[in-house]
This record gives C-alpha cells, structure tokens and sequence, in this order.
C-alpha cells in the first residue's frame, strides 16, 4: 500500500502557514529525519513513552541522525497516570538543563498521554517550541496526534489544563500498530467507530462489513480505517480549530461520560477508548430516553462496539460509581456552561449535536438504568 498523504488546513497566524500534512502508511517513520532536515532544523528532542522507546523511538533516532540532527531523548512512563503537573514539570527541567532554545523542536513518540503530554510541554517551554506528532497507538492515529489539543489532567477532572498547539506534522505509521497489546488496540477502535456515528453512515456500514479484518488489525483494513478517521478529523479541526462554532464538540461524542468514568474509577483502570466505548452507550441510551434516536440505532451502535471486542456493559464496569459523583465531574467537564450539562447525542446515524440544558435527572436516569448507584 503506497503512503498517503491527509491535509490539515489552518489559516496563517503572522505571516506562516500553520497547515500540515498527516502521513499515513507501512514504515514511514524512515520519513521524520528528512523532513525535519527539509524544514532546516538542526536539534530535536524525542519524547517517548518509555515502552516504545526500542523499538519505534530507535527508528525515529536513526532517522534524524541519519539527516544529520542532533538529539536527545527524554522518556515518559506509560501510563494515563504521566498526564500530570508534575511529570511537565519534570520534562521541562530537564529542557532546561539540556539548554533548549526555541529553535529546537520537540518529537512525540508514543500514544496519545505523550502525545497530549509532550504537544503541552512544547506549548509552554519557552513559549513555544515546534512539535511532531509520531503516534504509535490507534487511538492516537485516529485522534487524539491530530488537531493540535494538548494536557495534562488534574484530580478533579481530566485534561483540565491544556491549550491548542497544532503540530507541524503527524506520522502515522501502520507499522507501529503491530507491537500493541490486543487490549491497546481494540480499545483505538472506540474512537474508528465514533466517526461513523458522527460522521459517516457509510463509514459505519463498511465497518459492520469488515468488523472481522478490522478486529483482527487486517493491514488493509488498517491503511483504510486510519485514512478515513484522518480525514474526517482534518475536516473538522479545519473548519473549527479551536472548537468556536460548536462544530469541533462533535469530536467527543461519549467523551463526557467517558471522562467522567475515568475520573471517577482513577486514572488507569480504563484505556481511553474503552471509556470511550461505555460513553458512547450511555451517550446512545440518553439520546434515545430524549426521543432523538430510537432504541434500534442505540442496539446497531453497540453490537458494532461489542463485535469489535469493546466493553458495552457499563453496569458491570461502573456500579460502584456514584451518580452524584459523576454528575459533579460531568459539571465541570470543559463542554459545560456555567455548570449545565451538554451532550454530543445523536440524531440519526452520521449525524450529532450539542445539546444544551440537559437535565441532571434525565443522565442520572440514563445511570441508574445501567446500574449505578444513585445517591442524590
């Protein structure tokens, strides 16, 4: 499969086109050397999740020394739990000690928590170093390395702290894929099955068509679900970089209940696409109780997760959890409007809306049909 090539379209801040390109394809982190040297950068520092740094991060290396940069590697512990104050805190001194200056550019190498991580590090170190994206998950292909959203969490909520840093390219290499534990893949699907429910109907189709290649990590099916979700990501964040029109907030469809999840159990306990997954359940059961999907939509959406190996029974995952809790973390979720709750729900399939002014009562009924406990 030859390597292609999606545009990010940003509009020019000062003079510099801020728009970049996202590669896709088998092998193409042999590309970042060269392309680096092409924008006549000299240093460059790889921050990696320390579980690919033999492998994928080693490439990247050999790639950049063989263009003739300097390097440095600074690694990061997996885990959600390094999306935090202290471990910036921690890249940026040893920044610092390294004498960085603004003319070098910061390489991400790993999932989406370095990712998000490294693009915020980059964001304020200096006021602002140039950052690549090198993801090395699905998840991270699909989404989260495309759009310029960067953070860290905070106990009271996840990626409270962050702001937009747009990358100067994104290297999606199917490759990387291949050395991911079964359960770190299928939970990217959540995000893959998210556009189709957004976006895409026929997108959603061609996935029920081929859930057996796409479980299986098919390659072709891979170079196909990958472009396709870079694509729609690119459209999106084109017309709504930094989520102004509301256009953008589709984006995270399942993502506040899923965030809430994540908060709630502790960071760690759920991958990110698999909160997702449960979100989008709960996100599905809440637009049909309003009456804007009926329940034949929310069953398709969730035997589509569930054949794709995604937990879908958020009774069994979240019943210790406790509605107020949730409906608390939800508040201050950053979609929220002085505290009211708004939704990314469904109105046919391909097709979402903000819905403002749901009521507390309506999600805690949609929870407690699930099985959690309510307590206000």
């Amino acid at each position: 499969m030859t390597p292609q090539t999606v545009r990010v379209e940003l509009a020019a801040a000062g003079g510099c086109d801020r728009s970049y390109d996202i590669r896709v394809g088998q092998g193409i982190l042999a590309e970042i050397g060269p392309q680096l040297a092409a924008h006549k950068v000299t240093r460059a520092v790889v921050i990696a999740d320390a579980a690919v740094v033999a492998q994928h991060a080693r490439i990247a290396l050999e790639s950049l020394h063989a263009a003739g940069l300097d390097t440095l590697v600074l690694e990061v512990a997996s885990g959600e739990g390094s999306k935090a104050a202290g471990e910036a805190a921690r890249l940026w001194g040893d920044l610092a000690e390294a004498a960085v200056d603004r003319k070098t550019h910061i390489v991400a190498v790993g999932g989406g928590v370095v990712g998000d991580l490294a693009g915020f590090v980059a964001a304020t170190y200096v006021r602002g170093l140039a950052v690549w994206q090198v993801p090395t998950t699905l998840v991270a292909q699909v989404d989260s390395a495309i759009g310029g959203k960067t953070g860290i969490n905070l106990p009271a909520g996840k990626n409270l702290v962050g702001c937009f840093w747009q990358p100067r390219g994104v290297f999606s290499d199917i490759n990387s894929l291949a050395t991911l534990p079964k359960r770190e893949y299928l939970s990217g699907l959540a995000e893959v099955v998210k556009y189709g429910v957004i976006r895409d109907e026929s997108f959603f189709a061609w996935l029920e068509e081929h859930r057996q290649a796409v479980a299986a990590a098919d390659p072709a099916a891979l170079h196909h679900i990958i472009l396709t979700s870079s694509r729609h990501k690119a459209e999106v964040v084109s017309q709504d970089e930094h989520e102004t029109s509301g256009l953008r907030a589709i984006l995270n469809y399942g993502h506040t209940f899923a965030h809430a999840f994540e908060s709630a159990s502790g960071y760690g306990r759920f991958l990110h696409g698999e909160a997702v997954s449960l979100g989008m359940v709960a996100a599905a059961r809440l637009a049909c109780r309003l009456g804007r999907i009926d329940s034949e939509l929310v069953d398709r959406q969730n035997r589509l997760l569930a054949e794709l190996g995604l937990p879908t029974d958020v009774d069994s995952v979240a019943r210790e959890l406790a509605t107020d809790e949730l409906l608390a973390i939800m508040r201050r979720d950053k979609k929220a409007v002085s505290g009211q709750l708004r939704f990314v729900l469904p109105t046919r399939l391909g097709h979402v809306e903000l819905v403002d002014g749901i009521s507390a009562a309506d999600v805690a009924a949609v929870l407690e049909t699930t099985g959690l406990e309510a307590t206000g």
